[in-house]
């Protein structure tokens, strides 16, 4: 295991016609793993699923693309129901998450990844639930200095009741992540009149030990790399049909993580060191897979092979 996510896993059913909705495996967190599994890095997961038909067909979603489910576990509480209506220009989402299987994941005992675990992933609607929520953000710290943290916040306001609590407890997600990943649309929500560069800057200096590296996703005008004491990269993606953009900022956050791992950045400092001809080919490593994913339904993220051919 060199990639290890926690969060939430539930079904996205997007809307086709009507009321007629069509179900897909998702939630952000599982999206990122089954796209840095496909990209070629093994990957593990952990959540709480539920026994019910939807937990069952998680499971095998994770383990049929080659996902580590060591540390998935099983609960008789219903799955996690995410319902998607694509708009023009952005996706409107209504989640049913009350009393769900992955909200309620609290270990006696937190998991103890392997030493080959080299980034852990974290953030997006599996913040905003008690217990897990708690137990994550404690899992989250356990791991600082001994891997790269990963934090996208993903932020759904529909879930989120009062913006003014929920961005009081942004500063400790921050504080814990080495590298933070959000988009323009977060930052409405997080950093509410900044610009996505002074956000950036807000973020890199919000903590001593707070992220190395800050990257700002903008949909289809690429993405911008921030860094204390370096001149922002700038990366457009690929032109593409889009089908699609769920799961679009998933695979973009796994892409990092793959892309920087074959990079050989496996230390928190190394982001700051890395050179930026190689960043930018992680960037570009990151937004090609992300493109790749919007020219098919749902959050379906290419293969290691189907990117490289793309590249």
């Amino acid at each position: 295991m060199r990639i290890a996510l926690v969060g939430e896993s539930l079904i996205d059913f997007t809307c086709t016609s009507g009321l007629a909705f069509e179900g897909h495996e998702g939630g952000a967190l599982t999206n990122s793993a089954i796209a840095a599994a496909r990209l070629g890095q093994p990957t593990g997961f952990i959540t709480q699923l539920s026994t019910d038909l939807f937990g069952e067909r998680l499971l095998q979603h994770l383990e049929g693309n080659g996902v580590d489910t060591r540390f998935v576990l099983r609960s008789d509480a219903p799955s996690t129901l995410a319902f998607v209506e694509r708009l023009p220009t952005t996706n409107r989402y209504a989640f049913y998450t009350h009393g769900t299987a992955d909200t309620l994941w609290a270990p006696a005992e937190l998991p103890v990844l392997p030493e080959s675990c080299r980034f852990l992933h974290f953030g997006s609607i599996s913040l905003l639930a008690e217990p897990a929520a708690a137990r994550i953000a404690e899992l989250v710290e356990a791991q600082q200095g001994q891997r790269i943290v990963l934090f996208d916040p993903n932020v759904r306001p529909s879930l989120i009741p009062d913006m003014a609590a929920y961005r009081a407890r942004l500063p400790r997600w921050v504080a814990a992540c080495d590298l933070l990943k959000f988009s323009d649309e977060d930052c409405a929500f997080i950093a509410p009149g900044l610009s996505l560069a002074a956000a950036a800057a807000y973020f890199l200096h919000l903590a001593p030990k707070g992220p190395r590296a800050v990257v700002v996703t903008r949909g289809g005008e690429g993405a911008t790399l921030y860094r204390k004491g370096r001149a922002p990269i700038d990366v457009a993606p690929p032109r593409v049909e889009v089908v699609d953009t769920i799961g679009a900022g998933d695979t973009f956050a796994a892409g990092l993580s793959v892309g920087l791992l074959e990079q050989g950045v496996e230390r928190a400092e190394q982001l700051a060191e890395l050179p930026d001809n190689a960043w930018g080919a992680v960037l570009r490593f990151a937004a090609t897979a992300a493109a790749l994913n919007c020219t098919r339904e749902g959050c379906d993220p290419p293969t290691r092979a189907e990117l490289q051919a793309a590249l």
